[in-house]
């Protein structure tokens, strides 16, 4: 029997590949033969050749996103290279649009463009009866949602126990944002509500308590939403987590009122910004009422529980530093817990590229091809936006500095936080591979010297933050703190007692904090969605 193999490079072994899982549902009798591997960025790409051939596959498929396009290239020229024979099928986001110049569609043997959910397995039969397609591009329209089968129970007992589980009650978006490839397709499917709640059921019984929603607008058709939510709310119990993507100015009274039955913990919305700008909006083809974002925003963070993910993007057409600092000042406001700030994609085939010439956009040529300029922002100024986000993750969004933040950023949190990291990077060169210790010593010293912290207050609140982290010894300066506190307490009279107490308090709690000493990075939360 001849077997097919569907592949592709996750960018975490928690993230399980929802549209392999389609894949395989749908192969029809082709499903015996067929079987799904996944990888990780870390895999070597010899390595995952070595393990895909091993099985002496008459197809590959190898699913293509913009995280994995690179090592998917090397890739596919290693296993024509070894086993000329075999047949490599490429298809996702990455190559469904503007493939004619790209390595990895040329050294394929085939290249399905769009949803492959029935087409893949209709150019496995006709390759596995020997019928050779005449055109080695078979472009998919999108198939109807009644037509396929359920992905859900291709979820393994091991999947459900350790990973992320991706699923979705809608497909497509009616909106036409030009920085995103919903906006190729704009209309917007859903499941039948039944039968997917039916399998979302199977899924709860088997175990699964992580539900992670790719819909790009969760709250667009209201019916659906309010009865996913009910369905969940009835099977309420600890370690339940959903994450849903929101459209911001959407939120009618009774989505509301069930939003606000979720205990914390539960319950992770992303919600899409993007911009505050309105001519930014307009210019983009981005539909959003304003005011209605802020006033949902502000409700979500007062009357919920929910941990509010919102999403900015720097260097869309039409937006200076100045602009998207009053974005981010504003939303800051607001108060969600993470700002995702995101530097614009070029993603292949979206709208956006029709801005290029009059705003002189310009993109890395590889992936994730993100702007490097326009006609607002120069280069040396993008740079330092794009080490703004990466120090925002760390410091920001990490949970890790959530006493000392607010003294970090006053009353102008972007020019603030800017100010820091410009003296970050001065001082460190790095924006990745910070450990941990090291990182709260930098914060410190950029408190006092740039930000104008008192020293005590910056001990104080970091010397709080620290001792949540678990990590076992005191960075640097909260040691110089430890000693001089020893030293002055054997020299001064007993005026100040309850001062050293307070302060040796701090110290002890840090002392007595765990042992493990992991890298920072560790302690980000998961990414919420492909960029694709």
């Amino acid at each position: 029997m001849q077997k097919i193999i569907l592949a592709t490079i996750n960018a975490r072994h928690m993230h399980a590949s929802l549209g392999l899982r389609y894949l395989l549902a749908n192969m029809g009798d082709l499903q015996p033969q067929t079987e799904i591997r996944e990888f990780t960025l870390e895999s070597r790409e010899i390595d995952i050749a070595e393990q895909l051939l091993a099985a002496a596959p008459a197809v590959i498929g190898l699913g293509v996103y913009i995280w994995n396009c690179t090592q998917s290239t090397r890739l596919v020229s290693l296993i024509k290279a070894i086993s000329p024979q075999t047949i490599v099928v490429v298809g996702g986001p990455e190559v469904s649009h503007e493939w004619e110049a790209q390595r990895i569609v040329h050294e394929a043997d085939f290249l399905v463009t769009g949803p492959a959910d029935l087409t893949f397995p209709r150019l496995c039969g006709s390759l596995l009866a020997g019928e050779v397609p005449g055109n080695r591009v078979i472009h998919s329209d999108p198939p109807l949602l009644r037509h396929l089968a359920s992905p859900y129970p291709f979820y393994s007992d091991e999947d459900i126990a350790n990973r992320l589980i991706y699923v979705e009650a809608s497909r497509g978006c009616p909106f036409q944002c030009e920085f995103c490839l919903s906006a190729l397709d704009r209309s917007a499917r859903s499941f039948e509500t039944g039968l997917f709640l039916a399998q979302m059921d199977r899924l709860f019984r088997r175990g699964a308590r992580h539900f992670k929603f790719v819909d790009r607008t969760f709250n667009l058709k209201l019916e659906q939403s309010l009865a996913i939510l009910d369905f969940f709310l009835e099977r309420m119990e600890p370690g339940l987590f959903l994450h849903f993507e929101v459209i911001p100015d959407r939120l009618p009274d009774p989505l509301k009122s069930r939003l606000r039955e979720f205990p914390a913990g539960t319950l992770q919305l992303e919600v899409g910004v993007q911009t505050f700008n309105p001519e930014v909006a307009e210019r983009i083809s981005r539909n959003q009422d304003y005011r209605k974002t802020v006033l949902n925003l502000d409700w979500l963070r007062r009357e919920t529980k929910a941990h509010i993910h919102a999403d900015l993007i720097v260097g869309l057409p039409g937006e200076s530093v100045e602009s998207f600092a009053a974005g981010f000042d504003q939303l800051m406001m607001l108060n969600p817990q993470e700002i995702q700030v995101g530097i614009l994609k070029r993603l292949r085939g979206t709208p956006i590229e029709h801005h290029s010439v009059d705003c002189r956009m310009r993109y890395n040529p590889d992936p994730p091809y993100q702007l490097l300029c326009n006609d607002l922002i120069d280069f040396a100024s993008m740079q330092q936006l794009s080490r703004f986000a990466r120090y925002w993750d760390l410091i920001g969004n990490s949970g890790r500095f959530r006493n000392s933040l607010p003294a970090l950023l006053g009353e102008s949190p972007f020019k603030r936080f800017m100010q820091l990291s410009q003296w970050l990077y001065a001082t460190t060169g790095q924006v990745h591979r910070i450990e941990l210790k090291r990182l709260f010593d930098l914060v410190y010293q950029g408190a006092v010297t740039q930000l104008d912290v008192k020293p005590e207050r910056a001990v104080q609140l970091l010397g709080g933050d620290y001792a949540t982290t678990g990590i076992k010894g005191l960075p640097g300066f909260l040691q110089a703190y430890a000693g001089g506190n020893r030293a002055a307490s054997g020299s001064r009279n007993s005026g100040n007692s309850r001062q050293l107490r307070n302060q040796s308090a701090i110290i002890s709690t840090v002392t007595a904090a765990g042992d493990d000493e992991t890298g920072f990075s560790k302690a980000l939360p998961a990414p919420c969605k492909g960029s694709a």
